[in-house]
């Protein structure tokens, strides 16, 4: 059997929602058969898989991250291409006089020859230096982006994996409230046999176990979908084994939030990536001033005509390109790299405030979850057994009606379902911050 509770971010609905629904369906269940604590869950049957196999798997094996690891590796060739001179151009050259045949000789004329030549582009001093250098850093800047590829992956693998997590919990919170199951299984069976129990508990529960059925359905559907998504980060098949998660547990979190934005600033990848660019703007702008200067060209041919009569020529030619448009080339050319450096700065400054603002929201989803979790555990979820208990007694001494106890009952249930998926919230916060500062969290909370 399988439970269904969505995952949701936001804050959880009244203790009317879906965790009621649900454990008043199981209650139906006992009453009818009492064979619902002692059904297997098949998916404890399955082999546990630590998140770190999956991580280390999504690493290896993504197509994302493995398609953005190319593009540094070609953006890393760019560099020699442009710093290096342009390719010299050879040169063949016949002049006949009085036949149109190539290579008609020398008798025809005095003044035919056969000629070879090599010309030279030289750019203007510094040129190839700069453009070198703006292909190094536009290298860093796909380098930034293959760390930040790969730590948005690895935050998503840890995510679904938590709400897998979370969803399986749901079974086994269930199955671990079966004496209470029991327990009102009884008292309900007594009333009714003595005669003091309604008709509408019984309608009241049928209609549960109709909505336990599509309920069941939607379950199936939003674990496939995790399924789904998780094998497509670590790029398996969609046929292979489901994957089980392990249980869930609470990760320490020893930093501070100054910490965390110190390590984020030092560490985060697309500040480096917004740095970076801000460099390589800046290297465009003195290339722009370059261009202010003209490039040469220079050219070297070798002549020769009958050497029975005359010696070779040797001709060397010296070239430049002037650049006289200056006001419809060179100047807006300065202008752009001037405005996209510019632009560059403003990019780095917004990306700084969204990072420091994601990291800001994620710690104090942290660390409110952290009180939530303190609160369940020493107030909500004893106290819930506790006011259940009382119920059912007095349910059972006839001063107390069943849609009371089974408020109670369904509020043990929610609150231990809250609880974890509370945790659920947190690992992810936790991931999450692992993503935007570069730090191993989770290793470090284990430790």
């Amino acid at each position: 059997m399988f439970l269904l509770v969505k995952w949701n971010m936001t804050p959880r609905p009244s203790r009317n929602g879906l965790a009621r629904t649900l454990c008043a369906v199981l209650l139906l269940g006992a009453l009818g058969n009492g064979t619902f604590a002692q059904e297997p869950a098949p998916q404890h049957a399955h082999v546990v898989t630590p998140l770190a196999d999956l991580l280390q798997e999504a690493e290896k094996d993504n197509p994302q991250i493995e398609a953005a690891r190319q593009g540094w590796q070609a953006a890393k060739q760019v560099s020699t291409q442009v710093s290096t001179l342009p390719d010299p151009q050879f040169t063949l050259q016949h002049l006949s006089v009085g036949s149109p045949r190539p290579f008609a000789g020398y008798t025809n004329s005095d003044f035919a020859y056969i000629g070879l030549g090599v010309t030279q582009d030289i750019p203007y001093p510094g040129k190839l230096k700069l453009r070198g250098e703006i292909a190094k850093r536009e290298a860093d800047v796909s380098q930034q982006q293959v760390e930040s590829v790969r730590r948005a992956v690895l935050a998503d693998v840890k995510a679904s994996y938590f709400q897998l997590a979370y969803l399986s919990k749901t079974l086994a919170i269930l199955e671990s409230d079966g004496d209470l199951l029991k327990q009102v299984e009884q008292a309900a069976d007594a009333r009714y046999r003595s005669g003091m129990g309604t008709q509408q508990d019984v309608l009241q529960t049928q209609l549960q176990k109709t909505k336990l059925v599509r309920e069941i359905a939607m379950h199936h559907l939003e674990v496939g979908k995790l399924e789904a998504r998780l094998k497509q980060f670590v790029n398996r098949p969609q046929d292979s084994p489901d994957i089980e998660p392990a249980d869930l547990t609470e990760t320490p979190l020893l930093q501070s939030y100054d910490e965390l934005l110190s390590s984020a600033r030092a560490q985060n990848p697309e500040l480096a990536a917004s740095q970076k660019m801000i460099e390589k703007q800046s290297l465009q702008v003195h290339l722009a001033r370059k261009d202010f200067y003209p490039d040469f060209n220079v050219q070297y041919m070798w002549q020769r005509t009958d050497p029975m009569q005359f010696r070779a020529y040797y001709m060397l030619s010296f070239g430049v390109r002037a650049p006289i448009y200056r006001s419809r080339k060179q100047k807006p050319e300065l202008v752009q790299a001037q405005s996209e450096e510019l632009r560059a700065r403003s990019e780095l400054e917004v990306q700084s405030q969204q990072v420091a603002s994601e990291l800001r929201a994620q710690y104090v989803v942290a660390q409110q979850t952290t009180e939530l979790l303190k609160i369940h555990r020493e107030g909500l979820a004893p106290q819930a057994r506790s006011a259940f208990q009382s119920g059912l007694a007095a349910y059972q001494s006839n001063k107390q009606n069943f849609q009371a106890v089974l408020t109670s009952f369904l509020d043990v249930l929610h609150f231990d379902e809250e609880y974890w998926q509370n945790l659920g919230e947190y690992e992810t916060a936790v991931a999450r911050l692992e993503q935007l500062t570069g730090l191993s969290l989770h290793e470090e909370g284990a430790k």
